[in-house]
């Protein structure tokens, strides 16, 4: 599903909403969910998941061009753990 089915989707469920009162209800939480992870926080949505960080080591890696090894350095990445009920309905 893309961002667009999402937000026609949800438009659809609330006839209260217009299609464009939907976009920018959808584009505020993504901004929100992006925001809190930039500062480094932990958001979590019950009955869905948690988005946080995790630290990625220093590791080596290799230039696929050139095939030399070349140092990667440490970073960090968004990471997303499905919650019980989500788990839940997917596996069922």
């Amino acid at each position: 599903m893309t961002k667009a089915e999402l937000i026609e989707s949800v438009s659809q469920q609330y006839d209260a909403l217009t299609k464009s009162q939907t976009e920018i209800l959808v584009n505020t939480v993504f901004d929100s969910i992006k925001e809190a992870l930039s500062k480094g926080d932990k958001i979590e949505i019950r009955g869905f998941g948690s988005f946080r960080l995790r630290q990625r080591q220093m590791r080596e890696g290799r230039n696929p061009k050139t095939g030399k090894t070349v140092q990667v350095q440490s970073k960090k990445v968004p990471f997303f753990k499905a919650g019980k009920e989500l788990k839940e309905l997917v596996d069922s």
